[in-house]
């Protein structure tokens, strides 16, 4: 049996606001190891079972925002091959129920079964069934987008964020940033925001995205060389964005060594062929654009700026971090001045 002092304050505070009138049986840490987000098995004595993430990363109205659109996006799937995919956010008198306390945010998710993983290594008719797959998910993502609320998070907000930070000594000393980076990082900055206005990002269709597509983070319904996503429990990175947004990700699965424990974030994942099989067989599906290829240079520049760089310290471990940060600052977003995505346009003919 747990008891309060077992769990963290922020944990305890939610609880004794979300269920005042039930007695908590069991609590486990089921947190990732990678992640300095912690996420809590709950079970009640009733035989409740919830999942509790309690995270310090941005600002609370994001957060409470993120997860209002959350709920919105899922009930919005309804009556869709898609409708029991998300796990659903816990409502508290028909409202998405967060807890803010000490700097700390908890929301609390229902239980999602599982079914099957996907193999480290997929096969190619597994990257063939990613693609499809991915494509039919974006598709009903934007068939839904127009009724979803708006956000106040865009590229354009977080680039800003970082823009300023970069000018505040407190802010390189704890990113482990030289100060003579800060202009370098400012270019890279600029480059982002002006390529993306340049390829009509704002013009774009803005759907719900995940970004993080590890294979940890969801299941899938298995058949042969084919499956369709079964269940998905994990939204740190959700956001409103261009539907190639969620590509990077998608590379690093299909790539041909597969998922890693060690990882980095190189742009090498785009290149693989592996990844062609999978934008061939998502344009079969829901037809790309040239625009939409050659976006993934600068949503992949967002994520090394925003998520690795801006707010690492929220998503991973220190001394992870740490190497992520260098590699990032030393080799991937050097290489990007040489890497020329249009390459990849191949994929659409």
């Amino acid at each position: 049996m747990a008891t309060d002092n077992q769990m963290p304050g922020p944990l305890s505070g939610a609880l004794a606001r979300f269920a005042p009138g039930r007695r908590v049986a069991e609590v486990e840490n089921v947190s990732m190891t990678v992640s300095t987000n912690r996420v809590y098995r709950v079970l009640f004595d009733d035989g409740l079972e919830l999942f509790a993430k309690v995270s310090s990363y941005g600002s609370y109205v994001h957060f409470k925002k993120d997860h209002e659109l959350v709920h919105q996006w899922a009930s919005l799937l309804s009556n869709t091959p898609y409708e029991h995919f998300l796990a659903r956010v816990a409502l508290k008198q028909g409202r998405v129920f967060t807890h803010r306390e000490g700097g700390y945010f908890v929301a609390f998710y229902h239980k999602v079964p599982f079914y099957d993983f996907l193999p480290r290594v997929l096969t190619d008719g597994q990257v063939e069934a990613l693609g499809r797959e991915m494509a039919r998910f974006h598709r009903e993502g934007t068939r839904v987008a127009e009724w979803m609320d708006p956000t106040w998070k865009t590229v354009g907000s977080d680039i800003s964020i970082l823009y300023d930070a970069l000018g505040h000594d407190v802010f390189l000393d704890e990113q482990g940033l030289a100060p003579e980076l800060a202009d370098v990082l400012r270019e890279h900055c600029d480059v982002c925001l002006e390529q993306s206005e340049r390829l009509g990002y704002h013009d774009m269709p803005h759907i719900p995205v995940l970004v993080d597509w590890n294979i940890t983070n969801f299941s899938v319904g298995l058949d042969r060389d084919g499956f369709r996503f079964f269940s998905r429990w994990d939204y740190d990175w959700f956001r409103l964005e261009p539907r190639v947004f969620d590509f990077y990700f998608c590379a690093r699965v299909v790539r041909s060594e597969g998922d890693r424990t060690v990882f980095s974030y190189s742009a090498d994942p785009f290149f693989d062929p592996r990844f062609e099989r999978f934008v061939r067989a998502y344009h079969a599906e829901f037809p790309l654009t040239p625009q939409d290829i050659l976006m993934q240079k600068e949503a992949y520049r967002f994520f090394l700026l925003n998520y690795v760089l801006r707010v690492g310290q929220h998503f991973y471990r220190p001394e992870i971090r740490r190497r992520l940060q260098r590699e990032t600052v030393e080799k991937h977003l050097p290489a990007l001045a040489d890497i020329q995505f249009d390459r990849l346009l191949g994929a659409l003919t």
